[in-house]
């Protein structure tokens, strides 16, 4: 939103042009996209549906309480830079500029991720066309679509997320029809809740396991993190979203995963081609419609998770320009970055971003499955460490607002579970970061171990450069020096 002093100068700003419905969506289709269409089947396949269904269900549940903690500190300071700006006024300058760079080099690697991905979809139509010229073709698309404006990446995004809920809820329809025996043949039954291992395959470790999975099918919640810098009313908005987009979520991805136990056992041979990456298009939402003898249904559910991935690429562009933008406006990127056209869109952060897409052509140099599970477990701890920091900046930041003298009832928007919730939040997410891919740690296999772990040495070496070369600029700030004060942003 443009200031009268703004007009004056000539200062131009981002625009706060995403309105209630658009944040909602992007909240939850930010969501559902290729960890559900296509990790899914690795789940079960690796802990049986049962140990599918504990590992969404844990992470959910902590993803609550770090999106609660997010919502708390996003309505009282609605800024672009979000974790960058909470991590560098509630820890630390050092923590902050970590932060900051992690998240844009999550979301800049998701956008790689999902270009790959797309060109793996793509071949179900057209197998004779190679990968890359799908990725570039759609990394033309998203950047073209983000290009416009906040408005328009808005709007788009919310019919790609219309389009994944319909499809999901359409799935959930279907897979009760088909569970009680009405289409698809016989019911049936519990039979592979009980076959083998199931419903619980290899125990707690392999629970643990399939953590990553779920929590990469999670990450994009904290995406409504970064909206808020150009929401219209983000104090009325944010709450909304915070409140009912985990339901919502949970309800999606449970639901799914229930329905894809009963009809599919973990033995499946294509369930257990997707966990070991030699087909990603092996997705369980084509294989239950494939095994109806719905064949057109098939092709159109390859049709809507394209619209998934498209979706999470085009909101890993936005994000990932945000943040390099607000790390820009801070000093802590080239000021470059900071440039925006006349629409407010930060051009330059956005063509910078876009180059890193250009990994999605690692898929004509690694082959497609092996290219997208590695970025997949690359980007999918950075955002494991971005919840951390979420939970780290509000238990810090309410202890400080308290201390200074203010109360909670001025906060438009509190965290019911304070400090449980973060403190149950970052108890899980240090055990699912240390614990997630133990297995390949105890049999050696260490391109995997690499792949899985990058993400963290490259945070710790951020914030500790950044710290030894700033000095004691950097030092954990004091509660009682904090800077609590919060932005007020009036609603149209």
């Amino acid at each position: 939103m443009r200031t009268p002093a703004a007009e004056a100068t000539g200062e131009r700003r981002l625009r706060r042009g995403l309105k209630s419905r658009h944040l909602q969506m992007i909240a939850i289709g930010g969501a559902i996209g290729t960890g559900l269409f296509l990790g899914s089947g690795g789940t079960i396949s690796q802990a049986g549906p049962g140990g599918a269904v504990l590992a969404y269900a844990a992470i959910g549940v902590m993803v609550l309480f770090v999106m609660q903690s997010l919502g708390e500190m996003s309505t009282h300071l609605p800024v672009a830079g979000s974790f960058h700006t909470y991590g560098t006024k509630y820890v630390s300058p050092s923590f902050g500029f970590a932060m900051g760079w992690n998240y844009w080099f999550n979301w800049a690697i998701t956008l790689a991720a999902e270009l790959v991905a797309a060109g793996v979809i793509m071949s179900f139509w057209l197998p004779g066309v190679p990968s890359w010229v799908w990725a570039a073709s759609f990394l033309i698309l998203l950047g073209g679509l983000n290009f416009l404006s906040s408005k328009a990446f808005g709007e788009g995004e919310f019919w790609f997320a219309a389009i994944k809920v319909i499809a999901v809820l359409a799935f959930l329809v279907l897979g009760v029809l088909m569970i009680v025996g009405i289409i698809g043949g016989s019911a049936p039954g519990l039979r592979n809740w009980t076959t083998g291992e199931a419903p619980f395959v290899g125990g707690w470790m392999s629970v643990i396991s399939v953590f990553m999975i779920a929590g990469f099918s999670f990450q994009g919640t904290e995406l409504v993190g970064v909206t808020a810098g150009e929401s219209e009313n983000p104090r009325k908005d944010m709450p909304r979203a915070i409140r009912t987009v985990f339901w919502r979520i949970m309800l999606f991805y449970i639901g799914a995963i229930v329905i894809i136990g009963f009809l599919l056992p973990y033995t499946d041979p294509s369930l257990l081609a997707s966990a070991n990456n030699e087909d990603v298009t092996a997705s369980p939402f084509t294989l239950v419609f494939e095994r109806a003898g719905i064949a057109v249904a098939a092709g159109i559910m390859n049709a809507v998770i394209l619209t998934a991935i498209l979706s999470a690429g085009n909101s890993g562009l936005y994000a990932s320009t945000r943040m390099l933008y607000a790390m820009a406006k801070d000093g802590t990127a080239p000021r470059l970055f900071a440039r925006l056209n006349e629409r407010g869109v930060p051009v330059m952060a956005l063509l910078a971003t876009a180059v890193i897409g250009l990994f999605g052509f690692l898929s004509e140099v690694m082959g497609d499955g092996g290219a997208y599970t590695w970025l997949m477990n690359v980007s999918g701890l950075s955002g494991f460490i971005v919840w951390v920091g979420i939970a780290w900046c509000h238990f810090r930041f309410r202890r400080a607002y308290l201390r200074q003298g203010n109360s909670v009832d001025e906060l438009p928007y509190r965290a019911p579970l304070f400090p449980i919730g973060p403190i149950i939040a970052l108890i899980m997410l240090i055990v699912v970061i240390i614990g997630q891919n133990v297995q390949a740690v105890v049999n050696g296999r260490l391109l995997e171990v690499a792949s899985a772990y990058a993400g963290l040495p490259a945070f710790l070496l951020l914030w500790l450069g950044h710290r030894v070369i700033t000095g004691r600029r950097s030092r954990i700030v004091r509660l009682e020096e904090m800077d609590v004060a919060g932005l007020e942003v009036k609603a149209p």
